[in-house]
């Protein structure tokens, strides 16, 4: 049995859910296997008025989860080759979100090596938002997932937290340049972590 969030800590504002969430364990079960890794790092986007944000210009088929409850996915593809999973927060439509950029591996890496051939060691299979979805094997098809209740992706408290008490770290967000003044905003959050995406 897991140790699994509950609906109340998503109800959060998405700064409050970003420092939150440093620490958990994100959890992919896929054929029955757990691919698992603790949460070092996050970013919060504000829903409207975020220019940062995917809700910023209003709501789309590509963004709609992001108007769901506190607790659910929202997966998106960027670039043209990356999926990045991002959890939302608050209440229903209220379109704010933590983005998941960096996890410390920590279950099922075997598999995570498998998935990431080209990964330069284990500090690197999920160093970033497009790696941790290429290593857990999360797409589109969990999008709107509801991590409360999904037996396919959810986020449960690690039961021993390697990084309780651990000091964090508040920088601007990372790729967010366009977003005129709200570019410098500190809204990512991390630990001091090897895996970070960016020291």
């Amino acid at each position: 049995m897991t140790d699994r969030l509950p609906r109340a800590l998503y109800r959060k504002d998405a700064v409050t859910l970003a420092r939150s969430l440093l620490g958990q364990r994100l959890v992919r079960v896929d054929g029955g296997r757990r691919v698992a890794g603790l949460i070092v790092e996050t970013e919060a986007y504000l829903g409207l008025r975020d220019k940062a944000a995917h809700s910023y210009r209003g709501r789309t088929a590509r963004n709609a989860s992001m108007w769901k409850e506190g607790g659910h996915a929202y997966v998106y593809f960027v670039y043209g080759m990356h999926w990045c999973v991002n959890v939302v927060a608050a209440v229903e439509d209220e379109p704010v979100a933590v983005l998941v950029r960096a996890l410390e591996p920590t279950e099922g890496i075997e598999r995570m090596r498998e998935r990431r051939p080209r990964a330069r060691g284990d500090r690197d299979l999920c160093s970033g938002p497009g790696k941790l979805c290429q290593a857990l094997g999360i797409d589109r098809a969990l999008d709107g997932e509801d991590l409360v209740t999904s037996e396919r992706l959810f986020i449960e408290r690690a039961r021993r937290r390697a990084y309780a008490g651990r000091h964090i770290t508040v920088t601007a967000r990372i790729g967010v340049a366009y977003a005129e003044e709200w570019a410098g905003r500190p809204l990512r959050f991390h630990l001091d972590s090897a895996h970070v995406s960016r020291r």
